[in-house]
């Protein structure tokens, strides 16, 4: 265990690919997604406004429009053509278009058709457009309904106005910001996705400098010639040992020897059966370099970082490293179960590739897990970010104690055991691979 831990670290702090990945990329990239989202909503988002009844009250409406926060018309134009040439040369990413004869059809009481065309390419610049037009609508209804009737007392007219008053209170994320949805999930799995990566990258190491030191090709690549090969030599090896075991077994019934000398295996050739038990070692010295290592970052990355930029952080010390220290482990024995797959050194950089965002969306942050089938529910329910990701949101944003939260947290343990079985599994496959090669490069 001991030799494994040393060995592992070595690897990594002599590795310069495996330094960026799991400690130079944990420290960069929730600083960089922090200040790309810090501004946390969308503001004065470009809008071009079809005014087709130039009266006073569509003006109003288009001072109201262009006042608010979160929306600027940037220019007017004189038809649905024209406004729908600046959205799409992205100069406005929404089309606000008023009717004609607008003032004259409410005078008349007749209702009027605001219409609103939105770039649905950008989900924020439609949520700011959308809302933005709607409250305005609402605030030119109120004023058309206090006009109506005159000579009303200022109760009267609140009344009239506002029959039924409504207090939004937004929970957990006062000021509907994006990155206080969306950060905590992806600090989560930014340690999940560097911890994979480096184990990934430091076992195809591995696997790369024991196979170049045997001299013999990739095991998981072997041809049907060289597998062969390696085959018929086992095969060979059982057959001369199992003929000195006859020679010697008739020897001693001549009466030329008086015992059967037994083969002598020598410590750094261990038998087969040995494996199970270097395997367990090896797991656990791999396992504590990797935790040794994490956790200090996660400690950075998800209780620095988060305060550095003011976002919510309502969850007390101790309850959060118990929490993470579950998710890490799973984090670490999904690595290295997954490092099987990792034939060369850059094979888990395209694993990594094609399922950080599939992880992301099973998580349930961005589509509620309510909403998924059952078979995608029970595919994020086996990897450890989707546990880690409910739980830490609760934890941090809306400030559940760990016994509010025990049902991921289970879960995390659950998740971990099944992966360091996983882990050993593979672990003792490895083993019984560099004997194998060892064997072969004894007899050749």
């Amino acid at each position: 265990m001991h030799k494994s831990f040393r060995n592992t670290l070595r690897d990594i702090f002599t590795d310069g690919g495996l330094i960026i990945f799991l400690l130079v990329v944990p420290a960069i990239y929730p600083i960089l997604y922090a200040f790309i989202y810090n501004e946390e909503v969308v503001r004065d988002v470009p809008v071009v406004v079809v005014d087709g009844d130039h009266s006073s009250l569509s003006r109003d409406f288009v001072r109201r429009l262009d006042a608010a926060p979160d929306v600027e018309v940037v220019a007017q134009a004189n038809s649905l053509a024209e406004a729908q040439s600046l959205v799409r040369q992205r100069k406005a990413y929404g089309v606000v278009s008023l009717p004609s004869q607008m003032n004259r059809d409410l005078q008349r009481g007749t209702p009027v058709r605001v219409q609103v065309y939105c770039d649905m390419s950008g989900m924020l610049y439609y949520k700011a457009v959308l809302a933005t037009t709607t409250d305005v609508a609402l605030q030119t209804n109120a004023r058309i309904k206090v006009t109506q009737t005159p000579g009303a007392t200022q109760r009267q007219e609140e009344i009239t106005t506002a029959p039924l008053t409504y207090e939004h209170v937004a929970l957990y994320n006062p000021q509907s910001g994006f990155a206080t949805f969306l950060l905590p999930a992806v600090l989560v799995l930014i340690l999940q996705q560097t911890l994979i990566l480096g184990i990934g990258m430091e076992a195809g190491t591995r696997r790369e400098r024991m196979e170049r030191t045997h001299g013999f090709p990739a095991t998981n690549d072997l041809t049907l010639e060289a597998a062969a090969i390696l085959e018929a030599s086992d095969a060979k090896h059982r057959e001369e040992v199992n003929r000195q075991r006859i020679e010697a077994e008739a020897a001693v019934a001549r009466g030329e020897a008086t015992e059967v000398k037994r083969r002598w295996f020598h410590p750094r050739h261990p038998r087969r059966r040995h494996a199970p038990r270097r395997a367990l070692k090896s797991l656990l010295g791999r396992s504590t370099a990797y935790l040794s290592i994490y956790i200090p970052v996660s400690a950075f990355v998800l209780g620095v970082v988060p305060r550095l930029f003011d976002f919510p952080q309502l969850v007390e010390f101790s309850d959060l490293a118990l929490f993470v220290l579950p998710y890490l482990l799973a984090a670490v024995m999904f690595g290295i179960s997954l490092s099987a797959l990792a034939h060369q050194r850059e094979s888990i950089i395209l694993i990594i590739v094609f399922t950080s965002v599939p992880m992301l969306f099973l998580s349930g942050v961005s589509w509620p897990a309510s909403a998924m089938s059952w078979y995608w529910k029970t595919m994020g329910a086996v990897i450890p970010s989707t546990p880690a990701i409910n739980g830490f949101v609760r934890l941090s944003s809306m400030g559940a104690s760990l016994s509010d939260v025990a049902c991921e947290w289970l879960h995390l343990w659950c998740i971990a055991g099944g992966y360091t079985l996983i882990a050993w599994w593979v672990t003792w496959r490895n083993e019984l691979r560099k004997m194998s090669l060892k064997n072969f490069r004894t007899r050749k």
